[in-house]
C-alpha cells in the first residue's frame, strides 16, 4: 500500500485520474458506477476542489482508495491563543 500526502486541493485532479486508470476504469465506467454522466466525471476530475465531500468519498470507494486523516505538523498560521491546543476547534 502506498501513501499519498495531499496538502492542497490542486493535487487531487492528477491523483484521482491516476487512481481511476490504475483501477482499470474508463471515465464512462466510473461515471456509471458513480451515477453521473461521463462529462460530469470529467469535470470532477479537472475541478476536484469543488466536489462535495460525499461525492468524493463515493468516488474514492469506487476506485478502491481509502481516505486516512493523520495529524501532521503544526499548522502554518495558528493564532497564539490556540497554538497549544491538541483538540480540533469545532
Amino acid at each position: 500500500m502506498t501513501d499519498f500526502t495531499v496538502r492542497t486541493s490542486e493535487q487531487l485532479p492528477e491523483l484521482l485520474q491516476a487512481f481511476r486508470k490504475q483501477a482499470g476504469l474508463t471515465q464512462a465506467e466510473t461515471a456509471l458506477r458513480l451515477g453521473v454522466t461521463q462529462q460530469t466525471l470529467s469535470a470532477l476530475e479537472r475541478n476536484a476542489e469543488k466536489v462535495s465531500a460525499g461525492r468524493l468519498m463515493r468516488l474514492l470507494s469506487i476506485l478502491g482508495v481509502e481516505l486516512v486523516l493523520r495529524k501532521g505538523a503544526q499548522p502554518a498560521s495558528v493564532p497564539p491563543d490556540r497554538a497549544d491546543s491538541s483538540r480540533p476547534n469545532w
